[in-house]
């Protein structure tokens, strides 16, 4: 087996990556909506806030067979490598996924990391491909969808006035990317609540938010061809931000959105402004985006208030995917 990098610039790569991970999906996940050679570069070349992974293709005899990818931070948990292993379903269990995962684990020993960290679809074949080469299962995470031809827009609108009363000292504001420059401090505070998210049995540190940190996060959003929109809840006795929700409308196919942050800073919950903010959202992209049709959302399963939330707007469980962690030793 020959594993070599590629980057965004790689037409070529870009194609056969796009053609394998899409093999996969219509195995493991088949609701997975299809990926372009373009999504890949726009991945590829910002990450989610600046820092993209280093993909690789995995090749015998000439045939892309797997591709994987090393994803690494320098804001926070610098022993952090989480790794990324999919083989075509076509060249499974002949080996190839063990040999691509150890090329990784190199590259991740090779920029001193220490700790090794995998996901992949709940299956019997990913529990023990992970178990054999020591991963332990940390996490449950769940994909859910929400359907916009489904919402009851009416009951959407009772239940967000019924919230209204239990936030009578918040304003629930739409803001349009970029962020103006003096408001970036505080922005990055307020997405630091995402930390209070449960993180299970994973051995993690909490993410650190800078401006401009936040700044590379809708540089890279717009730079992977995403529109976005973000709803905040400013608490009006003191002017502090108290809560978010991000969602990104991806241009080229404008029917799919995808929920990125939604979180109450600790000392503001209890006032209902998660339903606030996630409502409000949909009622801001009813009015941008007309062909917005999905939005796919992701919560640790163990995150019972926003399931709650979720589940009073309607959304839909589609899969679940298992977080694994292993020390890197030797």
């Amino acid at each position: 087996m020959h594993v070599t990098p590629f980057g965004p610039d790689d037409a070529s790569a870009l194609e056969r990556w796009a053609t394998l991970t899409n093999a996969v999906a219509a195995v493991d996940a088949p609701w997975a909506f299809p990926v372009t050679p373009a999504e890949g570069a726009g991945r590829f070349r910002h990450g989610w806030d600046g820092e993209p992974s280093t993909p690789y293709l995995a090749r015998v005899d000439g045939e892309v067979v797997g591709w994987g990818s090393v994803s690494v931070s320098e804001y926070d948990n610098l022993d952090l490598a989480w790794l990324g292993v999919a083989v075509h379903p076509a060249y499974r269990r002949r080996g190839h996924g063990s040999t691509l995962l150890a090329e990784l684990v190199e590259a991740a020993r090779a920029l001193g990391r220490t700790s090794l960290g995998m996901d992949g679809w709940e299956s019997a074949a990913g529990a023990a491909f992970a178990e054999r080469h020591g991963f332990v299962a940390k996490q449950s995470t769940i994909n859910r969808r929400q359907l916009l031809a489904d919402v009851a827009w009416a009951e959407l609108d009772r239940r967000y006035d019924d919230a209204l009363p239990h936030a009578r000292d918040y304003a629930i504001e739409r803001w349009a990317p970029p962020t103006p420059e003096g408001l970036l401090p505080a922005l990055a505070e307020l997405t630091s609540a995402i930390n209070d998210a449960p993180t299970d049995g994973l051995d993690v540190e909490d993410e650190v938010y800078t401006a401009d940190r936040v700044r590379a996060y809708e540089t890279a959003t717009r730079g992977r061809g995403e529109r976005m929109y973000r709803v905040v809840a400013r608490h009006v006795p003191t002017g502090g931000l108290a809560g978010q929700s991000v969602v990104a409308v991806e241009i080229d196919h404008p029917e799919r959105g995808h929920q990125h942050d939604t979180s109450v800073v600790r000392s503001h919950r209890g006032h209902r402004l998660g339903l606030l903010l996630k409502a409000e959202m949909l009622r801001w992209l009813r009015e941008e985006e007309p062909d917005l049709a999905t939005i796919d959302t992701w919560n640790a399963e163990s995150n019972d208030h926003m399931i709650g939330v979720n589940e009073l707007l309607g959304y839909r469980v589609m899969g679940r995917e298992i977080a694994y962690q292993r020390p890197l030793t030797g």
